[in-house]
């Protein structure tokens, strides 16, 4: 079973400080506000729903980058 670091409710600004590398992944999916004051307080559920991206993809893309990178 695979780690799971992240989940919907995780901050954004709590990502991209304790898991730079998500940050890559959140880019390439439309995210590109991760250093907004606003998205720092957001969880990555509520920042999916904004950008009409599905969660569960994304909250899995950024687990298994985090895992590659982390083991």
């Amino acid at each position: 079973m695979e780690k799971s670091y992240v989940n919907g409710q995780t901050l954004i600004g709590d990502i991209v400080n304790n898991y730079p590398e998500a940050t890559e992944v959140l880019t390439a999916m439309g995210m590109h506000c991760l250093g907004c004051p606003a998205s720092q307080a957001e969880s990555l559920e509520d920042a999916c729903a904004v950008h009409c991206i599905d969660a569960a993809m994304v909250t899995e893309a950024v687990n298994n980058r985090i895992q590659k990178e982390r083991g």
